[in-house]
């Protein structure tokens, strides 16, 4: 029974896989609210999938990139669980590659994928997979910087994510009907196919749990006079 949680773009979210299929999942759209709202969905899934924390052998966290705030809070639960329940330390699972696991469980298309998300600055999180018929391979990024300064062969693409929303100038190719936050379901099911070497990125494997910071933040430390 695994946990999988994501709080890395504007949802807040938890899922319960049982290896085959997701039991349940629960999701809360607040990309201010992380640690108020995690908790209570995690213990929403657990009534949902109708088990307790001591049934579950397994805990993966979506570590970003993303905001720093947000990203924190899931990698923390995560781990508290984890440590909390004596189980494995939690595994990581690129927030990204989540986004483009949902194409490719939606019907992909024949082409290469830009996943790019809200990085705030004026800056997406962004990066490039092509879309194989067993799962998305990553072939460039996790990266960060303005959408408009993406190599101009990027930026064509076809794009997932709020990052394409938000700059559809420098991003004119949303697919239409294509997943704009992660999906705690589809992460969790992500993370199965990886570690049972079923998907193109097998071989990378799953992450520490570690979030996935592409810069410095934006609070720092107050200088003297």
């Amino acid at each position: 029974m695994l946990l999988a949680i994501d709080t890395a773009t504007g949802t807040v979210g938890a899922a319960v896989h049982d290896g085959d299929r997701t039991r349940a999942e629960v999701v809360r759209q607040d990309s201010r609210r992380h640690g108020e709202l995690l908790a209570p969905a995690v213990s929403a899934v657990l009534e949902e999938a109708g088990l307790t924390v001591a049934d579950l052998t397994e805990v993966v966290c979506g570590v970003g990139p993303g905001p720093f705030t947000g990203l924190r809070v899931g990698v923390v639960t995560a781990l508290v669980l984890a440590h909390g329940r004596g189980l494995p330390a939690p595994r990581g699972v690129c927030s990204l590659d989540a986004l483009a696991h949902a194409v490719h469980l939606g019907g992909a298309p024949a082409t290469d994928v830009l996943v790019a998300t809200d990085a705030r600055r004026r800056e997406v999180y962004w990066a490039r997979y092509e879309m194989t018929p067993s799962g998305a391979r990553r072939l460039e990024g996790p990266a960060v910087g303005p959408a408009a300064s993406l190599p101009e062969q990027v930026r064509s693409l076809p794009a997932v994510g709020r990052g394409g929303l938000l700059y559809p100038d420098a991003l004119p190719g949303q697919l239409p009907d294509a997943p704009l936050d992660v999906s705690p379901g589809v992460l969790a099911d992500l993370a199965v196919r990886l570690s049972g070497g079923t998907h193109p990125d097998s071989g990378r494997g799953l992450l520490p749990p570690e979030p996935l910071y592409l810069r410095r933040p934006d609070a720092v430390e107050a200088r003297s006079r």
